[in-house]
């Protein structure tokens, strides 16, 4: 950043008119001119006043239809009553003085066929709404001459994210009094001379006019999307630096054993019940042809809950076993690192026992290792994972501590990648000789866009088909406020129960006296469509709450102490054994209540999202999810991945009380509609900001993509990574480019950099 960016607000504009701007996070020019407008007024296209809401701080575009000063009868002073409007709906401004004089500069500006922005809190007397005090600033009106008014009444007018105490004029001033001066040299480009040339792209300068001061709407637009790509190309050219710097890394080549030789993986594989998807088979190969290589694999594996992610990993440790080297899996929780454990031993079958009485003759060992395991099992697996003896080592953020050695690490295997800080990878990649190669497994779908943008430095392999044999899931919302359709749902479960499955019924909280028990919309909604798997014998398909379905009171979160406690007391489920599971349990406290779940002894099992990743009990097929509008896209979808993965049909009940229409609605009306993971994802993001998906919310600051949306942006980020690419290649440390490397270092700090390494 160059030194008249950097300078404050303080110094340009003066500590007055810097204050509330800072209070804003806009303390320097720099930050001042990355606060773009949110939208752009039309002098000639009014703000419709029938969707204003009170209580809302809004900006309208508007109309002065009269403005009149009278004194007022019931007590001391004057008023000033104005009325502006859209052409069909009015809003009153209201001013109060302490006599008719101070008021009359206001009603000589608000004349009648003025338009202009008016800003303030939606209130309402005698049923109008009204803005009281606005503050205001007439088109042409305010401009310093005939011409300026003019122009001014002919052009875009910017609109900015603004406050109470700064409205967006204000704003707008602040950035013409430090765009105005500025010059080329003043405003460093990370984009580089001739990758503008190319794409026909203007300068950094020149966007920024645009932006904040355009001609017409396609100018600001034409300047939005060069600020765009610049903000795609900058994290594009981190990415490729990464890539490169992996790229030069050695490590240690694992190639696939000869059919003819034998090994672990070709036993394994003559072993498999089950035939692999065409998927499966061409991405085993991908990984099979980069682990044979000296340089160290980086892929990311992504694919559909239930498409098999996990034997496409075991096949992997089995190749990088095979040549004498180890792999660590790591997982984010003990019940999910257990899981993969008794999974993998399972798959393996003798395979797992090397050593041991009746295992295989080249066995190898699954060790354990988590925070929880007593002395002598964890002195066990420490000795196993240091002596080689277990080709595979599977843990939590235990894996990462000083004690524990691996006699070859050659593979790292990560699940659930956004749930690990870059220090936490590195600290177990830092256990190897060398590098060791690396496998990122994720079972949240990621649109390519976003793969591209958050998994930049990844190679990525997607797997979409289901192998053969399961069976598909019906989803359905069933509002929380309806009594009939609550019993159905414990109907269902008994039923299912009664068949031999398992059910699952999920709850955001542990202790019904937990935080966050206060404070939730309700509402049932209008359901049009009595689901099929309700089956009413009255046909009551109705919520309940009031007239328009909507509950008035907010209801606590449920809690799984308090729904195990109710469904033990429920008539419908009589008799049946109801378990319990979260976060808060002793490690064997949970290994039991999944064995006896898994086992039918307990066959409902009461759950706080522990079981949201990787858990894998075949027979569960029925899945109720409480206050499922609290969730989001993604976690839902992975919730519901919990069952049908067997031979039977699963069912996932979304038990929701949002209002119609709201975001939480549409989050688990559009799981409801869909199975197709990717289509979620996109929405998902869609639904959310820019900012949670990239880091924001991890890191607590603020997004350095202000612009950049990477679901509609596909091209420009397509076009960034191939032109950020090349750069990188003809100039690895962009010691020719220092604006682009000044740009990575301000934009993407130390943490936001851990979440691209993390995410």
């Amino acid at each position: 950043m160059s030194p008249r960016l950097a300078e404050p607000l303080t110094t340009t504009l003066g500590k007055r008119a810097a204050g509330p701007l800072a209070k804003m996070g806009l303390v320097t020019i720099d930050d001042l001119l990355r606060h773009y407008p949110r939208r752009y007024g039309d002098p000639g296209t009014l703000t419709d006043m029938d969707r204003l809401q009170l209580g809302e701080h809004v900006t309208v575009m508007a109309r002065v239809a009269s403005a009149t000063v009278r004194p007022m009868r019931s007590r001391g002073g004057a008023l000033l009553q104005a009325r502006v409007t859209d052409g069909r709906h009015e809003l009153a401004l209201t001013f109060f003085a302490k006599r008719p004089g101070a008021l009359r500069p206001h009603e000589d500006k608000l004349r009648p066929g003025r338009s202009g922005l008016f800003t303030g809190v939606v209130s309402e007397y005698r049923g109008t709404r009204q803005l009281t005090h606005p503050d205001y600033v007439l088109v042409g009106v305010d401009a310093d001459d005939d011409e300026a008014a003019m122009m001014e009444a002919s052009r875009p007018i910017p609109i900015y994210p603004a406050t109470a105490s700064v409205p967006t004029w204000r704003i707008q001033k602040a950035v013409r009094a430090v765009l105005d001066p500025l010059t080329e040299d003043e405003v460093p480009d990370p984009v580089p001379d001739e990758v503008r040339a190319r794409l026909g792209l203007p300068t950094r300068l020149d966007a920024l006019r645009a932006v904040h001061v355009p001609d017409s709407a396609q100018h600001w637009q034409s300047g939005r999307r060069r600020l765009r790509f610049e903000e795609a190309f900058v994290l594009q050219s981190a990415l490729a630096q990464r890539r490169a710097a992996v790229a030069a890394q050695e490590a240690t080549a694992r190639p696939p054993r000869a059919e003819v030789e034998g090994g672990l993986l070709a036993d394994f594989d003559a072993a498999l019940p089950f035939t692999l998807t065409d998927g499966q088979r061409a991405v085993g190969a991908e990984i099979a042809d980069e682990l044979a290589r000296p340089r160290p694999m980086q892929r990311l594996l992504q694919g559909e809950v239930g498409s098999g992610k996990t034997v496409v990993a075991l096949r992997a440790m089995l190749q990088v076993i095979d040549a004498g080297g180890q792999a660590a899996l790591l997982a984010p929780t003990e019940v999910l690192a257990a899981q993969h454990a008794r999974t993998l031993r399972a798959m393996l079958g003798p395979l797992a026992e090397g050593g041991l009485l009746g295992g295989a003759a080249h066995g190898t060992r699954v060790a354990l290792l988590t925070g929880s395991l007593n002395a002598a099992a964890r002195k066990e697996a420490l000795l196993d994972a240091a002596s080689g003896e277990a080709g595979i080592v599977v843990g939590t953020h235990a894996l990462l501590g000083d004690q524990v050695q691996f006699a070859d690490l050659g593979l790292v295997v990560v699940d659930e990648q956004h749930r690990f800080g870059v220090e936490q990878r590195d600290a177990l990649r830092a256990k190897a000789r060398v590098a060791p190669h690396l496998l990122v497994m994720t079972a949240t779908p990621i649109p390519r866009t976003v793969a591209m943008t958050v998994f930049g430095d990844l190679t990525t392999s997607t797997l979409t088909e289901i192998p053969a044999g399961r069976s598909g899931i019906t989803s359905h919302v069933v509002p929380a406020e309806n009594p009939r359709w609550m019993q159905r749902v414990w109907e269902k479960v008994r039923e299912e129960v009664d068949a031999g499955r398992r059910a699952y019924v999920v709850c955001p909280r542990i202790h019904p006296d937990d935080d966050g028990a206060a404070g939730r919309g309700g509402g049932t909604g209008d359901f049009d469509e009595v689901p099929e798997f309700l089956d009413l014998a009255d046909g009551a398909a109705g919520g309940a709450g009031g007239a328009d379905g909507a509950a008035d009171d907010r209801a606590p979160l449920r809690a799984v102490l308090e729904v195990a406690e109710a469904l033990r007391a429920e008539p419908r489920l009589d008799g049946v054994e109801v378990g319990v599971l979260h976060g808060q349990m002793a490690a064997a406290d949970k290994d039991a209540a999944m064995a006896r779940f898994a086992a039918g002894d307990a066959p409902v099992l009461v759950s706080t999202t522990v079981v949201e990743v990787g858990v894998d009990v075949p027979e569960a097929t029925v899945m109720v999810v409480f206050d499922a509008d609290r969730f989001g896209i993604s976690q839902l979808h992975q919730l519901r991945g919990r069952v049908g993965r067997g031979a039977d049909a699963g069912l996932c009940l979304l038990v929701s009380t949002a209002r119609p229409g709201t975001p939480a609605a549409a989050r688990v009306e559009a799981l409801a509609a869909t199975t197709d993971g990717f289509e979620l994802a996109t929405l998902d993001l869609e639904l959310r900001s820019e900012g949670d998906v990239l880091g924001a919310a991890q890191s607590g600051r603020a997004s350095s993509l202000r612009l950049l949306r990477v679901v509609q942006d596909a091209d420009l980020i397509a076009s960034a990574r191939t032109e950020s690419t090349g750069v990188v290649e003809a100039d690895p440390d962009l010691g020719r480019h220092p604006a682009l490397a000044a740009a990575i270092a301000a934009q993407l700090d130390a943490e936001q950099e851990e979440f691209l390494e993390r995410a």
